[in-house]
């Protein structure tokens, strides 16, 4: 007799090693773990089989997960000689699913939900010797069921509520030829037979009394139970289904409905039909719908109660009211008040300003976003040299340095800063609106200005970002002997001031649907108007130029042809002693403007200006006489630029994105910023990539891999690998057949003293 524990899988999950494969030419499925030719999906919660089971599997465990069906390929695995699909859910073992394993000596199906075994479910079967069924939902087992299994040596039926009439005779009678079943299994019903043992139970017990129960019947039979209504012909159909036919003038899954005028229930909406009389109906609509077929939804918006011109939405039996901006309340009855104490959705100490139907934020430095809850990533340009981490802040940042190194950006070795305690310049430094930071083997420090600010020191703020609202008030435009005017810009809105000097006489500047408009008049009526050719609303920079020399005003963008209009009259100069507004004006100005035709839009510029020139002066922004919600900086203009202030000393400086770059150094010099002389004896070991088809057993990848060699000279030491890292690489072999190998690939080289 055959100890079942000797045969059946471990429980314990033991996992092998991840590295080993299922053959070296075969991949493993995924989530499984594979040797040779044996594949573990053990306790993975399955649904189903895995795919990618390689077709050479002689052992294949699916034990313990939620598979419900047998797989339907099996057949394909012909040289499986091992099968375990125990403590699953499976109820139907179907015909032929195995009948091409002609070498499968173990089937473990123990555990499942096993109701029903087919005559014709282990055809083909002739090698297997061990059988597990144990723990099933088995009543009855067909004559003939095991005929094919001329190699049985051991049968496991132990736990299943066997029906021992005279259907199931032969079974006693079969296992008791070889004594193949070990004394477990034993019968459930009928009431004469409960609790004998199959094997033991004499033979003339197994007699036919009556029918056995229908839920015994239906387990390999949906159609016993007579499912189907109103005279229907139930049509079994594979894995315990069933398929009514139904007779004429009926239809449905089980044939319960009658054909009549309600057939397809021509209702809508969810409505009820009914029918009055032969081909006619009525339906009965639910709430909120009206109509033969309760097709109209009624419109509940006919005395609706929004208020402050609110959309009422039609619903179902009801509807809402659609605010418009500022209000709020079940009928809009409330405004809002965007910057109350109980509302305000600035953020981190903003201003909230509100805008009578909308609000915005005035950010605290440090933060963006709509409502100032971005902190602004100032590490984006730090300065943390030796590898020192950059560790944001509000407005600011600190490095934090790897051992060995000190100083506000990492620059100091440690011994230096114990020798020379506060030597370092950047403790000491003026750069006004930006960091210090101090070059290897520079005598002095030079400062890195933060966005918007230039000069040597950081101290003019020489470019702004404008938005909603924002404008900067500067001193009245001198326009003798003449003026020149200079603004590179970037901006993607079609509309906004950029630049306007105003009275009764006027220059103002703006973008109208996305050209320059300017409005020029020194006094003499009518006013000369004029537009550029360009379109300069594309979010691109551009650079525009205005000349006024007395009533002649000429401007030029970017490469174009310059354009002059003449302001024709007896006066000659424009003389305005109010305030120059650029990006915008204040609300009194916009009214003003507005009455008088001088401007056509009065919403703020929406972008970035920058390197303005008034009369050949560079301004600095700094000496506004006022900035109205205007934020230092001018990314769409700088970030494109990160090599402009580069600290490549003996190299070229090469972007690497919009905020950083790298040093391309000259040879003979190394360093980050190619400040460090090489040496003629300096070690030149170095990883040397290539790119090649992979060959092996006449197989070939199927693209090319990126591999690398160690060159170069060690003096008495060699050029070695220092890290590799293995990956996967996809083969093609002549025949068809794919599969995947391991490839060593060095990913960095040192000089070593071992050869």
């Amino acid at each position: 007799m055959i100890n079942l524990s000797k045969v059946l899988p471990k429980r314990s999950g033991d996992r092998l090693d991840e590295d080993e494969g299922c053959g070296s030419t075969l991949t493993c499925p995924l989530g499984c773990t594979c040797t040779g030719t044996v594949v573990h999906c053990s306790r993975r919660k399955l649904k189903s089989s895995p795919r990618n089971i390689p077709p050479t599997t002689t052992e294949l465990y699916l034990d313990v997960n939620d598979i419900s069906r047998m797989p339907e390929d099996l057949n394909i695995f012909k040289d499986l000689e091992r099968l375990d699909l125990s403590n699953n859910q499976i109820t139907v073992l179907p015909n032929n699913i195995v009948s091409n394993l002609s070498k499968l000596s173990t089937l473990i199906l123990s555990y499942n939900k096993l109701q029903c075994i087919q005559v014709d479910s282990l055809l083909g079967l002739k090698s297997l010797r061990i059988l597990s069924l144990q723990g099933n939902d088995i009543s009855m087992i067909p004559d003939g069921a095991f005929r094919e299994l001329v190699s049985i040596t051991h049968i496991a039926l132990g736990a299943n509520p066997l029906y021992c009439d005279c259907n199931l005779r032969w079974l006693s009678e079969w296992i008791k030829q070889d004594y193949i079943e070990p004394g477990i299994a034993r019968c459930a019903e009928p009431r004469s037979m409960k609790d004998k043992l199959v094997l033991t139970a004499a033979s003339n017990g197994f007699v036919c009394t009556g029918k056995p129960e229908a839920e015994v019947l239906a387990k390999c039979d949906a159609c016993y139970t007579f499912p189907c209504q109103n005279g229907a012909t139930c049509k079994p159909k594979p894995l315990r289904d069933y398929e009514c036919i139904c007779a004429p003038g009926y239809h449905g899954s089980k044939c319960e409905y009658v054909i009549d005028a309600c057939y397809g229930n021509p209702c809508e909406n969810g409505g009820t039909c009914k029918v009055l009389e032969a081909g006619r109906f009525s339906c009965h609509c639910p709430a909120g719908y009206e109509g033969d077929r309760c097709e109209t939804n009624i419109d509940d918006c006919i005395d609706n109660k929004c208020e402050n011109n609110a959309t009422c939405v039609d619903l179902i039996e009801e509807y809402e009211c659609k605010c418009n901006p500022g209000y709020t309340g079940n009928y809009c009855e409330k405004k809002i008040n965007f910057c109350s104490k109980e509302f305000n959705p600035c953020k981190n100490g903003a201003t909230c300003i509100d805008e009578n139907y909308s609000y915005s934020c005035a950010c605290s430095l440090g933060f963006t976003g709509d409502n100032c809850t971005v902190n602004i990533n100032d590490c984006l340009d730090h300065l943390c040299q030796n590898g020192g981490t950059c560790i944001d802040g509000i407005n600011t940042y600190r490095c934090q340095c790897q051992d060995g190194f000190s100083g506000a950006f990492c620059e100091l070795e440690n011994m230096v800063d114990l020798l020379y305690p506060q030597t370092s310049p950047c403790q000491h430094h003026d750069c006004k609106h930006g960091v210090c930071f101090m070059p290897s083997n520079a005598k002095d420090y030079i400062c890195k200005c933060s966005q918007g600010f230039t000069g040597k020191r950081c101290e003019f703020l020489t470019s702004i970002n404008f938005h909603e609202g924002s404008y900067v008030e500067l001193d009245p435009l001198h326009t003798k002997p003449d003026a020149k005017i200079s603004i590179t810009f970037a901006t993607e809105q079609s509309y906004g001031v950029m630049l306007y000097n105003g009275e009764s006489q006027h220059l103002a500047v703006e973008l109208f649907r996305g050209r320059i408009r300017v409005s020029y008049d020194v006094g003499n009526y009518p006013v000369s108007t004029m537009f550029s050719y360009e379109t300069v609303s594309d979010g691109e920079p551009h650079t525009v130029e205005l000349t006024l020399i007395k009533k002649n005003f000429t401007m030029k963008v970017d490469n174009g042809t310059s354009r002059t209009i003449v302001n024709e009259g007896v006066k000659e100069y424009l003389e305005v002693s109010s305030p120059l507004y650029m990006g915008g004006v204040s609300e009194e100005v916009a009214s003003s403007a507005l009455k008088q035709w001088h401007l056509r839009n009065t919403s703020s510029f929406d972008g970035c200006i920058k390197d303005v020139r008034l009369n050949g002066k560079l301004l600095d922004f700094m000496n506004a006489r006022k900035q109205q919600r205007v934020a230092p900086g001018c990314s769409e203009l700088e970030d494109n630029k990160p090599c402009k202030e580069h600290l490549c000393k003996k190299g070229k400086c090469v972007p690497l994105d919009k905020s950083s770059y790298e040093c391309q150094c000259r040879k003979g010099w190394s360093g980050e910023h190619c400040d460090q002389e090489l040496f003629v004896s300096a070690p030149t070991c170095q990883k040397e990539q290539y790119r090649e088809y992979l060959e092996e057993n006449g197989c070939r990848s199927n693209k090319m891999i990126k591999m690398a060699n160690c060159v170069g000279s060690c003096g008495d030491q060699c050029c070695k690998p220092q890290r590799i890292k293995r990956r996967s690489v996809r083969m093609m072999c002549p025949n068809g057949t794919k599969y995947t190998t391991q490839v060593d690939v060095i990913r960095k080289c040192k000089c070593v003293q071992k050869c």
